[in-house]
């Protein structure tokens, strides 16, 4: 097919905490990957603090913006030998796929996420703010035929992340009595991880009624829903809850100081809420209760093609509404203040 030289992105210039819509040459295939044509972006909280970060020196001093990202193949690298790889086959996008190298410390541990020399599209370096981009092929899983770009787009991250923590890092068990704090983009499709993929008991807390609504309408019991208001911690006494895991997707004093009181002895934390930058570890009670508190990012290849088969089987359906790339500001504006049911996917 016959490609533009130019193309429509949303960049970041260093010393500008505001995105530059911009025209920059469309990128070349990769030898080791694709050239992909975006279908679907989708916007995170994260893109604002990238919006004003400037103190890291991996950085490039401009770059496209955009870390969800989904599309459909356009050219394919001469050194391609994956047989699942076609052109005009669809694919979702992992922003940091790691360099896959056996002498890399992250890598060679299965930490590709934490990979320092790796591509990281749209966090330092080109994302999916945009009409194509180059990716390893690395980073490009198949999407299914039942999962919309615009799904496919938000669960590289706002499915991923949460699949990666609760599976991979808290190992969340059929079991167990968790707590969850936060319905957001991430939240609910945590709530569903838990409540319908696992199978666990999930009790829940929002300060939003509309998420409550969510949650008994995904199933879960009235009696395992905090009423607003109400204390955490005499909810779980009142009730006898032994909590054998908190999942904090919300990351404020309030709810992490809650996740220390309620959780059993010998139970773990979940971390990946980050409203607040700093929070306080009651360090007597953590020793004293022998606590896990785990922290996640991200995640890896295969939570990302467990996650698209759970998305295309239904078992998790995440909330998502399309916006166009063009209003990009818009969007991650009603996002950050809070006027976003869930997610929101940009469509070139």
């Amino acid at each position: 097919m016959s490609l533009p030289a130019t193309m429509h992105a949303w960049r970041k210039h260093k010393g500008n905490p505001e995105p530059v819509w911009q025209e920059v040459p469309v990128p070349s295939v990769p030898p080791t990957g694709l050239l992909v044509k975006l279908l679907a972006s989708g916007v995170c909280h994260s893109d604002q603090a990238l919006l004003e970060v400037e103190d890291r020196p991996q950085f490039n001093d401009a770059y496209t913006l955009g870390h969800e990202g989904c599309g459909e193949i356009v050219a394919i690298g001469s050194e391609v030998l994956d047989t699942r790889f076609a052109i005009g086959g669809k694919v979702a996008l992992l922003a940091v796929p790691g360099c896959g190298l056996d002498t890399c410390s992250e890598c060679s541990r299965d930490l590709s996420q934490l990979c320092p020399s790796g591509m990281h599209h749209g966090i330092g370096q080109d994302g999916f703010y945009a009409e194509y981009v180059g990716v390893d092929a690395r980073g490009a899983v198949p999407l299914p035929d039942g999962v919309p770009p615009e799904v496919g787009a938000i669960a590289t991250d706002a499915v991923l992340t949460a699949y990666h923590g609760i599976v991979r890092r808290a190992r969340v068990q059929k079991n167990e009595t968790v707590f969850l704090f936060g319905l957001g983009g991430l939240g609910f499709n945590a709530l569903q991880i838990v409540h319908s993929h696992i199978g666990a008991r999930v009790l829940v807390s929002d300060l939003r009624p509309e998420k409550l609504a969510a949650a008994r309408e995904l199933g879960i019991p009235e009696e395992d829903i905090v009423p607003i208001g109400t204390s955490i911690a005499e909810f779980a006494a009142e009730r006898g809850v032994e909590v054998d895991t908190v999942l904090e997707f919300v990351g404020k004093a309030q709810t992490f100081g809650d996740a220390q009181r309620i959780v059993r002895p010998g139970g773990k934390v979940l971390c990946i809420g980050t409203l607040d930058r700093v929070n306080e570890l009651d360090m007597k009670n953590g020793i004293r209760k022998r606590l896990s508190f785990v922290f996640s990012y991200g995640g890896q290849y295969r939570d990302l093609q467990e996650v698209l088969d759970l998305i295309d089987r239904g078992v998790i359906r995440p909330r998502v509404k399309k916006g166009r790339l063009g209003e990009f500001p818009r969007y991650l504006g009603e996002l950050c203040r809070g006027e976003v049911e869930d997610r929101v996917a940009l469509v070139p």
